[in-house]
């Protein structure tokens, strides 16, 4: 499948947004509770917003990005994170299923409501992007899940109500600037 240059821009654009939010750590909040080292992150939501605006092809390329880009930052972080997302499948392989279950969320349901389908592709993306590490955390053996479980179900609320508010806002924000056809519409 040939590539649009609309959609190369797309995906360099929101994977350099994911990998600046890492580098700068303003992509991760928290530990919640503060008791737990366990971050809430914002990371996967260019991958969402990729997906929604360029459609899951555009969503995997964006989510390789975030994907390579963890795998890489996984030496600086602190154990055991630093352990577990050194392995690629921990760090890679489920990142790239977040921007193209996004897009198709946003697909099924875009024309009963625009507003509900971006809220969805947030959540599912939210969901697909904790469940998919998490799990592969555990099918490894990396932690139990009675442990790491509990400890991520916080975050996992939270980073889907932040999600959804960042890919509401911003893709409606887009969408109305395409829509009237004032400014840019890239």
């Amino acid at each position: 499948m040939k590539l649009t240059v609309r959609q190369i821009v797309i995906a360099g654009l929101m994977g350099a947004i994911a990998i600046l939010l890492g580098v700068t750590r303003l992509g991760f909040i928290g530990p919640f509770p503060p008791l737990l080292m366990v971050t809430a992150t914002i990371m996967h939501v260019p991958v969402i917003i990729g997906g929604i605006l360029e459609g899951s092809l555009v969503g995997l390329i964006i989510g390789l990005i975030f994907g390579v880009f963890s795998w890489l930052q996984a030496p600086t972080e602190a154990p055991p994170v630093n352990l577990w997302f050194s392995n690629p499948l921990v760090s890679i392989l489920p990142r790239l299923f977040i921007g193209v279950t996004s897009a198709y969320a946003y697909r099924a349901l875009r024309r009963t409501n625009e507003i509900v389908a971006l809220a969805a592709a947030g959540i599912v993306g939210t969901l697909t992007n904790t469940i998919l590490v998490i799990g592969t955390i555990i099918v490894l053996g990396y932690a139990p899940a009675a442990i790491i479980i509990p400890a991520v179900l916080s975050n996992a609320i939270f980073e889907v109500i932040v999600a959804v508010i960042l890919v509401v806002a911003v893709v409606a924000a887009w969408k109305g600037i395409a829509i009237r056809g004032k400014g840019s519409s890239v």
